[in-house]
């Protein structure tokens, strides 16, 4: 049930990955986040390493300088296993993005903190990434690349609002891809949200 989330359909064995490698561009993502309406504005910090997933870091980076992600809604949260957001509030900047990105090698593994783009088979990342609220091996040799991790505010994502999640009606991607954040604002108004997000810095 939770890989329904993820565009997956059915758990693989974990395989073993190489030992986490900081060497290469790195950057430093600030988030301003709302976990819930009406919560306090929390910073979450993303460290991101260019050579843990290449494609993915300079999808992610453009995006964010672009703009895409301010006031992107976390549009599903699976308890303990992943909250995922990424698209945008404005259906015109949606579109923009919406192009899909070949993959990565899988270098890192799903790790608790560790942010990573969703997909539905192979090439197929485009803007919505998801980050891991556990240990979530068994994605590795589905194809999902880390290409960060949660560096500061994890304790705040922990706490995105999973009400919907729980309830018999959940936020539509498509409609929210269609009618931006219009449609989530008067239907499900609770949603834990990214209200901007910017480079710090970016080094070799």
């Amino acid at each position: 049930l939770k890989l329904q989330f993820l565009y997956l359909i059915a758990p693989v064995q974990a395989r073993s990955l190489p030992p986490v490698h900081t060497m290469g561009k790195t950057a430093l993502i600030r988030m301003l986040f709302i976990h819930q309406k009406g919560a306090e504005p929390t910073t979450v910090e993303l460290t991101l390493h260019r050579d843990w997933s290449p494609l993915g870091y300079d999808r992610f980076m453009a995006m964010v300088r672009d703009g895409f992600y301010d006031n992107s809604k976390v549009h599903r949260v699976v308890p303990d296993f992943i909250i995922q957001f990424g698209i945008a509030a404005d259906p015109k900047q949606q579109a923009k993005w919406q192009h899909t990105i070949n993959d990565d090698q899988v270098t890192q593994s799903n790790k608790r903190g560790f942010i990573s783009f969703a997909r539905r088979g192979d090439d197929t990342r485009s803007t919505q990434v998801f980050i891991n609220l556990g240990n979530n091996e068994s994605l590795d040799s589905q194809g999902f690349s880390p290409f960060g991790v949660v560096s500061k505010g994890m304790e705040a994502v922990d706490k995105s609002y999973d009400g919907y999640a729980r309830g018999p009606e959940k936020p539509d991607a498509q409609r929210y891809k269609q009618e931006g954040d219009a449609y989530l604002a008067k239907s499900f108004p609770n949603l834990a949200v990214f209200v901007k997000t910017e480079v710090v810095e970016e080094k070799e």
